[in-house]
């Protein structure tokens, strides 16, 4: 298992802003969101999503796409892709 890498670019009372960036086969590892959130990607993604309870579902957002969740959100995001994949995520506090 190969970490993507999480760069940190806003942190204050309103909203949190990571960017990640992932080469092929990297992952998130499973985490919990404790807050809603805005991704939007800047390359394409295909990302791979292990969900509890075993479920596997694959998708590909498109560069420049966004869509939105709300907190409590469980999975592993991989870069299920041949080429390294970026996104920002935008927390909302």
């Amino acid at each position: 298992m190969t970490d993507c890498t999480a760069t940190q670019l806003i942190d204050d009372d309103r909203t949190r802003v990571t960017r990640f960036d992932f080469e092929p086969g990297a992952e998130t590892g499973w985490h919990v969101h404790a807050m809603d959130y805005v991704i939007t990607a800047i390359t394409d993604c295909h990302m791979r999503l292990e969900l509890p309870g075993g479920e596997v579902t694959e998708v590909t957002v498109p560069a420049g796409a966004a869509y939105r969740r709300e907190q409590g959100v469980e999975h592993n995001v991989i870069n299920a892709g041949a080429a390294p994949m970026s996104f920002v995520e935008i927390e909302l506090k």
